[in-house]
């Protein structure tokens, strides 16, 4: 059995916000204070939109004083760009966190999607946050799933190498297997849940197992 954590999913408390360094906490309660306002801005901007949203909702959700709100933030925006970055982060620590021990490459895909399904149905906010992410901060946006599809060829190349997965895979099938996966997301952990997040990767495998591996099952 395979037994590692990979390399880019390793687990961290915060993304690289934008703001400025002087701006980041110095001190356990700082930090604290911060993680209340990004988890306030998440239900925030989840429920309201981006544009109906306010600093001082976020810091009557964070139970924080509005000065509290710029020590770390010079404006809406700013902490709008440091949400997406910061849930982007979430994600992949998460997803990590189920892919340490894995049988085959296959499993290892079959795991993260079943982790990114829980989180979605944990943190329906996502999906709303990344979309407006489009239009209000276009770069976090394109990152966010960049760095996504970056990661699944990855571990593609890693089936490659180890045999498991057909050695010609190109970063396209990255993309094409994101895409597969958000949309599931979408679907089974947003708009309803009328399948278990095991069942849903299962059927995700089997288009896998079909079209990547090397050994038809």
């Amino acid at each position: 059995m395979k037994n590692a954590v990979s390399r880019y999913f390793m687990a961290t408390k915060y993304s690289d916000h934008v703001e400025s360094k002087d701006k980041q906490p110095r001190t356990a309660r700082g930090l604290k204070t911060k993680r209340k306002l990004l988890d306030a801005a998440a239900l925030e901007f989840g429920e309201k939109g981006f544009h109906e949203a306010s600093i001082t909702g976020i810091t009557q959700r964070a139970g924080t004083a509005l000065g509290s709100f710029y020590t770390y933030f010079d404006s809406k925006e700013e902490l709008f760009s440091a949400l997406v970055k910061d849930m982007s982060a979430r994600v992949k620590s998460h997803a990590g966190s189920a892919m340490i021990e894995w049988q085959d490459a296959l499993e290892r895909e079959k795991l993260a999607l079943e982790a990114f399904m829980n989180f979605a149905r944990e943190h329906k906010e996502i999906y709303r946050i990344i979309d407006e992410a489009e239009f209000v901060d276009p770069d976090s946006y394109r990152t966010h799933y960049e760095e996504t599809a970056k990661r699944i060829f990855e571990r593609l190349q890693d089936g490659g190498n180890s045999g498991e997965f057909r050695g010609d895979l190109d970063e396209a099938h990255a993309w094409a297997i994101m895409g597969m996966n958000v949309f599931l997301g979408l679907r089974y952990g947003i708009w309803t849940e009328e399948k278990s997040t095991v069942e849903i990767a299962k059927i995700a495998n089997g288009i896998l197992a079909s079209g990547i591996t090397t050994i038809t099952k």
